[in-house]
């Protein structure tokens, strides 16, 4: 098992070998201390504020696309209230005559039978 000290020291090598990657890939190994302390500055600041915004705002970004694409996909409730107006109004016009139908049915079915009653 690794000692402590050797796992402390590994992971000390391990910054260490990403700091000079970091340096070698911006070249900032040729620049001043003063210039990679604004260099670094800069890009800090940069990437502190892309953190917050995201932080800040994809929340509310990631709702609204959500409830954009659920309006799409279901449509909007009053086109469907609309709709379903439309729709109620146009059951109760044809079970309104349907029914009507039935009653004239009826009646007529029962000025026959008293009529065949008052023949026999």
């Amino acid at each position: 098992m690794p000692s402590e000290t050797s796992m402390v020291s590994s992971g000390f090598r391990w910054l260490q070998r990403k700091r000079y990657q970091y340096e070698v890939t911006f070249s900032l190994y040729m620049l001043t201390p003063t210039e990679k302390f604004i260099f670094n500055s800069c890009i800090f600041i940069i990437f502190s504020m892309v953190l917050i915004a995201g932080c800040l705002y994809l929340p509310q970004h990631i709702t609204f696309l959500i409830n954009r694409a659920w309006f799409y996909y279901q449509g909007d409730a009053d086109s469907k209230d609309a709709l379903s107006t439309s729709a109620a109004e146009t059951l109760v016009g044809t079970v309104g005559d349907r029914l009507r139908a039935v009653v004239e049915t009826a009646r007529a079915s029962a000025a026959t039978a008293a009529q065949v009653e008052k023949e026999l």
